[in-house]
């Protein structure tokens, strides 16, 4: 019996493993961000499905302050559906980890995102930014 009750753990186990790696997100890499001041290093995202955290576009990476003497601030742009950019903030002399979900709230799911890397030059001086990349679900 004992052996019997072993064997049903391990195949409970062993499927929970498996379904937990079928759900697991598909991870793609970003090419590094940068422009004068600012990069984004090790850049991944996907596109969750629909009922998933909201069908979000969901991203990660360090967002680097790459001139850390000019005592200017770092910031990430993104924007989903054509709707206005989000800013998330980084620190001067510093590289943070960033990982955030971006989606629309009037839709089931979010299949095209636009994301920047950028430096605040203060009031003065335009912000500088990389160039921006786009991305698809494919749906």
């Amino acid at each position: 019996m004992k052996k019997v009750l072993t064997g049903m753990v391990a195949a409970a186990a062993f499927l929970a493993g498996a379904g937990t790696a079928l759900g697991a997100p598909d991870w793609r890499d970003m090419p590094q961000l940068q422009s004068s001041g600012v990069r984004f290093l090790e850049g991944k995202y996907h596109f969750n499905p629909a009922g998933q955290n909201h069908g979000a576009f969901e991203w990660k990476g360090g967002l680097k302050d790459a001139d850390p003497g000019d005592g200017h601030n770092v910031y990430m742009l993104v924007r989903v559906e054509s709707h206005a950019w989000v800013r998330y903030n980084g620190k001067q002399r510093k590289t943070v980890s960033l990982h955030h979900s971006n989606w629309d709230g009037a839709q089931r799911y979010t299949d095209d995102a636009e994301i920047k890397a950028c430096r605040d030059r203060g009031s003065l001086h335009p912000d500088n930014c990389s160039h921006t990349k786009s991305y698809s679900s494919g749906r």
